[in-house]
């Protein structure tokens, strides 16, 4: 059983900037590709980033091509997501996955488990 806990979300102002992290347990973290979805009120889930067990692979959804970046520690068991230029737009609930394989599945959220999410609120 693997385990995925989210932190760092809050409320800022466009322009502004975040960082998640996504602490994971209960297996070996660099067995699992990882990606970060996210959910508004009243709209479909949708996908954000994914990176490879390494971390040397990623590939993001276009509406956050060029503002966040996802990155892992594979020592210290924890995925993270730096988000820049933030907009009114991606305010949701963001969630982390976790994967046994990094295929471009990934996107449509396909992923074998996931934490309960954190809220982040950009006011404009």
């Amino acid at each position: 059983q693997v385990q995925l806990v989210e932190s760092g979300g809050g409320l800022v102002q466009a322009g502004g900037s975040l960082r998640l992290s996504c602490a994971v347990s209960g297996r070996t973290f660099s067995s699992y590709a990882m990606g970060w979805f996210r959910q508004a009120p009243g709209k479909e889930r949708e996908f954000v980033a994914a990176i490879d067990r390494g971390g040397g692979s990623t590939y993001y959804g276009d509406s956050v091509k060029g503002r966040f970046t996802i990155s892992r520690d594979n020592a210290k068991n924890t995925m993270y997501l730096q988000m820049n230029s933030l907009k009114p737009e991606d305010t949701a609930v963001y969630y982390c996955a976790a994967s046994v394989v990094y295929t471009l599945a990934m996107s449509r959220g396909v992923m074998d488990y996931w934490g309960q999410g954190t809220q982040v609120t950009v006011s404009s």
